[in-house]
């Protein structure tokens, strides 16, 4: 478990909802697979630059980044942070990657495709562990800048 997530989701009242699974979640397949929900319900972290500096963005597992609407809210195409670079830049690895203990600096959004769910389970901190959030709790756990609408592909 990381160390770093569970203290950051243990500050804020969260790290009770912290499952530990026997199977990698590295993707929205094998995530729904282990957690038992749909490959919706999880809440995919995704690191883009914008600038040249990193922006997360959180969305639902069904949902495929929409270029018009991204460069709409960010003001540029969205182009996705190098697989060999993520860690370096968000802190942690491909398959792990989360909105919890991330330098500081770096913005979170959270996309509405999220909203239509109850639960919705983001990664913590590497891929074997996950949470347990509504979305309002992924807002308050996350310390999102906020919400936006940069998908396709999900229906309400």
């Amino acid at each position: 478990m990381n160390e770093k997530v569970y203290n950051w989701l243990d500050s804020r009242g969260f790290s009770d909802r912290i499952t530990k699974h026997e199977e990698t979640i590295d993707t929205v397949e094998h995530a729904a697979l282990q957690i038992g929900c749909s490959e919706a319900e999880i809440a995919k972290t995704l690191s883009f630059l914008v600038d040249d500096k990193p922006v997360i963005v959180v969305m639902s597992g069904d949902g495929k980044v929409n270029s018009s609407k991204f460069k709409a809210q960010f003001h540029t195409k969205p182009g996705m942070i190098p697989r060999d670079r993520v860690e370096e830049l968000v802190g942690f690895a491909p398959g792990g990657v989360c909105p919890f203990g991330i330098p500081e600096g770096i913005p979170v959004w959270l996309d509405i495709s999220m909203k239509r769910f109850k639960i919705i389970h983001p990664a913590a901190g590497d891929e074997f562990t996950s949470v347990s959030l509504t979305p309002e709790e992924l807002e308050k756990a996350s310390g999102a800048d906020g919400w936006c609408d940069v998908c396709k592909g999900w229906e309400e």
